[in-house]
């Protein structure tokens, strides 16, 4: 008989699962982990169609993507322009990146599969006399892992030549020259640590869904079971 075991920890770590899991593959995802050097292009007023005064804007740069802005046509309302710059895995602009969108993926991949799995903990608690809870946490601790290590080989492509024609001829490995860090790469500093607590949290979801109240429920017999 299937058992709906509900607690605060229980969910509480199956939502901080999911969010840690979306914030980083949005991050990852995402132009703006790099904000390059302030560049000038044309304002164009776009009541009368004729051209205005230089304006700068800062382009980014992402791990394959990159946000630029393009040339102004009449009535045109966008003013950037973002996309892939890479084609293929190896047309990304360091070996460093590459490695860093391995690890990520990887760490990512998991990170999707336990929050997948982590909804039908409410119904199921254990495979094989193992509790998924703490097979969870342990995967959230390898993904955790392989994000640290791709955040560490991300700066160290900083000095290839995609990244100079951003942030200037002073950037180099762990060096930004004329860049900033832009919030994808905050985001995924955020979701590594999150991940970490995640796992460390996966214990005390699996001591709250097989504690006393919980079996003395199922005794009763309960399918529903909400505790607080």
């Amino acid at each position: 008989m299937c058992h709906v075991i509900v607690t605060c920890r229980s969910m509480l770590w199956t939502l901080l699962s999911i969010v840690v899991a979306f914030a980083e593959l949005i991050a990852f995802m995402s132009a703006d982990w790099l904000i390059g050097k302030a560049k000038f292009g044309s304002s164009h007023n776009r009541d009368n169609g004729t051209g205005g005064s230089l304006e700068p804007y800062r382009p980014t740069l992402g791990i394959y993507e990159r946000c630029t802005r393009i040339q102004h046509v009449p009535y045109s309302r966008r003013d950037t322009q973002c996309g892939p710059y890479a084609e293929n895995f190896s047309e990304i602009a360091s070996g460093f990146w590459q490695a860093t969108a391995i690890f990520l993926a990887l760490g990512i991949l998991i990170l999707c599969a336990v929050a997948l799995v982590s909804v039908f903990t409410m119904c199921v608690q254990s495979i094989m006399k193992k509790s998924i809870f703490n097979v969870c946490g342990l995967l959230q601790g390898i993904a955790g892992l392989f994000l640290i290590l791709g955040l560490i080989l991300y700066p160290a492509g900083w000095g290839c030549q995609k990244a100079i024609s951003y942030c200037g001829p002073y950037a180099s490995a762990y060096k930004l020259g004329e860049c900033s860090l832009g919030w994808a790469f905050y985001t995924a500093i955020g979701g590594t640590v999150l991940t970490f607590i995640c796992a460390v949290f996966s214990a005390q979801a699996e001591i709250a869904t097989s504690s006393d109240k919980v079996q003395e429920e199922i005794e009763e017999g309960k399918s529903l079971i909400c505790l607080l």
